[in-house]
């Protein structure tokens, strides 16, 4: 299986207009041929700091965001050749939206699992 994890940055005015895009675009790539899962998470909490996370503190709940609201995304392939062929049709049908919700361009991970 092939993985990509994708940090977005996206203004913190157009959280509504991302997060129907994301369901778009989820729905979009789950059609696809090749793709096994599409999640996209909304970073909601943090750590107090890491003797917290050694007691077994839960996560804080964030109350707002300044300036930015971080998403990531976690998209499971059959392989790299369907990674490709499903991204380039992903751009052709949405990246000028997804420009626009966002700060900075996105960092993109892609790999295989540890087996």
């Amino acid at each position: 299986m092939f993985h990509e994890v994708c940090i977005y940055e996206a203004k913190v005015e157009k959280q509504e207009e991302i997060e129907q895009l994301m369901r778009e675009v989820a729905a979009f790539y789950k059609s696809q041929d090749g793709i096994i899962d599409v999640t996209y998470i909304k970073r909601t909490h943090r750590q107090k700091d890491f003797n917290a996370v050694k007691s077994g503190e839960p996560p804080i709940q964030l109350t707002k965001y300044v300036g930015k609201v971080t998403y990531i995304l976690h998209w499971i392939l059959e392989d790299k050749e369907a990674h490709a062929r499903v991204s380039k049709l992903g751009i052709e049908q949405f990246y000028k939206r997804w420009t626009r919700c966002l700060t900075t361009m996105p960092k993109i991970m892609l790999g295989e699992e540890v087996e």
